[in-house]
């Protein structure tokens, strides 16, 4: 055929586009395996094609027999199939483990070029072999057997194809319209050749195959179709609420939503082609991030962490899910939750609780105040009346210093009453210390919390101090029944150990409900290698309501008087700073009993 014929011109196109095609998908190195299947495709069409032109050309200056170029064709013509096969399944599967069945494809390709190439002996391929017209040609008992395998490979490639096309974009998309009709028209007009139905040459194939190569790459450039992961990306509208990545085996973004746009308010164009990371590297917490997302794939389970994007100022939970079609890892999908109101609502409660809690701090520095003005007034007022005695006798003395009548006997009986006034005054200031020792580590508890070492007496002993006005003033009687040596260490806050049985003690002068002359047990036992401190009245009681909820929520008994945050703070105490429990029992009119159990 003259090389000025437009089959000819046709042919030489077809090269070029499939050349520029295979130097396009190279430069989208790492290729996926979809891009490698791809390529071996555009190889097969590129070795029909150039073997057509090679033969065509030295027909005309030559005396070569045609069929030896058919020799060479047909590496593409055998291999093709196959090529076609793999880049269907790996598009339904986005990524297949290449298995020894998969071996059973080349069987009979590599038989039917080992037939072509001898047929010079037996003919079983061709009985009579003509490039001009397909018609012309006689073909041998082999070649059926070839074509069979050969349509029957491409027939059931095909089906796949459209198949998964239309499950992952929709019979009516722009990207299964040029799937069919590039994987039908090579497929149908050889086909139709083969059954010489229509009247083929020798550039139909390579044309046909052409034109169905140049459709698939259409769907390459202007749809990724390569870069896409049909199982992970089913048809997911862009109303969703929350937004969504999908990456690849190399970590890069293939597919997201419009929310995520919206939501990270970024322009597309600067979304695809990157990795995950270079999206969130301005996040203060991309180490963690890293961290999670490579254990999510090495461990093959979801997992979750926080993002802050410091552009947008969000918080997101990001749910991280590695993708597997049977073991074989093709893709992650990335949910992000938006949170931030929830965040939002954390803080303004932790707010809230802050500002109970200061509420429930001043309450008890009330108290506190309370206890010390009663406790110091007391013994100030005998110091009073001890300065008073000590001037009156200091008088005295001064006055018998120049009386006869005063002997050293009553001189000695004077500095006798000086020294039992002085006694007292030390007594009373020694109390006042005490005081004034516990109230400030109370008031230590406030801000800061220290861990040491005291006995069961002197945590009687500061409870005893700071409760006396309170117990006082309601005529309650606090009764210690102590089980355990006086001198058993503990280790801890005593200051916060304090307060949370000083909390409990006046709870329980509060079940009274105002009656007087009643007992408090302050109850001290060791079992298992615990202490056990109770604190048991014989009042009221607490209601089913108030139990069910009890150290769960801030809850009072107290009506407005009270915060609630009592209790709350008082388990949260033990638990935090001593390791240990607090259990209770009540029942209604019989009274109720706090246990606080620590560890030894």
């Amino acid at each position: 055929m003259s090389t000025a014929s437009i089959p000819f011109i046709l042919l030489i196109i077809s090269i070029l586009s499939i050349v520029l095609l295979i130097f396009y998908v190279l430069s989208k190195r790492p290729l996926a395996q979809l891009q490698k299947s791809f390529l071996a495709m555009l190889m097969c069409v590129f070795v029909i094609s150039f073997g057509v032109l090679i033969q065509d050309i030295f027909m005309n200056y030559t005396n070569i027999e045609p069929i030896y170029f058919e020799y060479f064709i047909y590496i593409g013509t055998c291999l093709l199939p196959i090529a076609v096969f793999f880049t269907a399944l790996i598009f339904k599967n986005t990524k297949i483990k290449f298995e020894k069945k998969y071996l059973l494809l080349f069987i009979i390709p590599v038989i039917s070029l080992l037939v072509l190439w001898t047929n010079d002996f037996h003919h079983l391929f061709y009985v009579r072999f003509t490039n001009s017209r397909m018609s012309d040609a006689i073909f041998g008992p082999y070649f059926y057997i070839h074509s069979v395998y050969t349509y029957g490979l491409l027939l059931i490639s095909m089906f796949m194809l459209i198949q998964t096309s239309l499950k992952t974009s929709g019979m009516f998309s722009k990207q299964s319209i040029l799937i069919i009709l590039g994987t039908i028209i090579p497929i149908v007009i050889n086909f139709l050749g083969t059954l010489r139905i229509v009247d083929m040459n020798v550039y139909s194939t390579p044309i046909s195959f052409t034109i169905g190569i140049i459709l698939y790459a259409f769907a390459i450039l202007r749809l990724n179709f390569l870069s896409i992961s049909p199982i992970a990306l089913q048809k997911i509208v862009n109303v969703m609420s929350d937004s969504y990545l999908v990456l690849d085996t190399n970590n890069n973004i293939i597919d997201y939503n419009d929310t995520f746009v919206r939501t990270f308010n970024i322009k597309e164009v600067d979304i695809r082609k990157k990795t995950i990371f270079d999206l969130l590297s301005s996040s203060k917490n991309l180490d963690k991030f890293k961290e999670t997302f490579y254990n999510s794939i090495k461990n093959k389970k979801t997992y979750t962490v926080e993002y802050q994007n410091t552009k947008t100022n969000k918080y997101f939970n990001v749910e991280i899910s590695p993708l597997f079609n049977k073991k074989v890892f093709i893709g992650v999908l990335i949910l992000f939750k938006d949170i931030t109101q929830h965040i939002l609502d954390i803080n303004q409660i932790k707010d809230n609780q802050d500002m109970l809690m200061e509420s429930e701090r001043l309450a008890s520095l009330g108290q506190l105040i309370g206890g010390i003005a009663h406790n110091l007034k007391t013994p100030i007022m005998s110091i009073s009346g001890a300065t008073e005695g000590l001037s009156d006798l200091i008088k005295e003395y001064d006055s018998s210093i120049d009386d006869p009548e005063v002997n050293s006997q009553d001189h000695h009986d004077i500095a006798k009453d000086m020294m039992s006034w002085i006694e007292k005054i030390k007594e009373y200031t020694s109390y006042m210390s005490d005081v004034i020792t516990v109230v400030k580590g109370q008031a230590v508890t406030m801000s800061e919390a220290e861990n040491t070492n005291f006995d069961v007496e002197e945590l009687v002993k500061r409870v005893d101090i700071l409760m006396r006005h309170e117990l006082k003033s309601a005529l309650i009687y606090l009764k210690v029944s102590m089980n355990i040596p006086e001198h058993t260490i503990l280790h801890g806050d005593v200051n916060s150990l304090v307060q949370v049985i000083n909390n409990m003690i006046s709870n329980s002068i509060q079940a009274y409900q105002g009656k007087t002359e009643q007992n408090i047990d302050l109850i001290f036992e060791k079992k298992d290698n615990k202490i056990y401190i109770s604190v048991r009245d014989y009042g009221c009681g607490l209601s089913k309501k108030v139990k069910d909820k009890l150290f769960k929520e801030m809850i009072t008994t107290k009506g407005k008087n009270g915060t609630g945050l009592g209790l709350y703070m008082s388990y949260s105490t033990i638990k935090a700073h001593f390791g240990g429990d607090i259990t209770f029992e009540s029942e209604p009119d019989k009274g109720t009993t706090f246990t606080i159990i620590l560890p030894l």
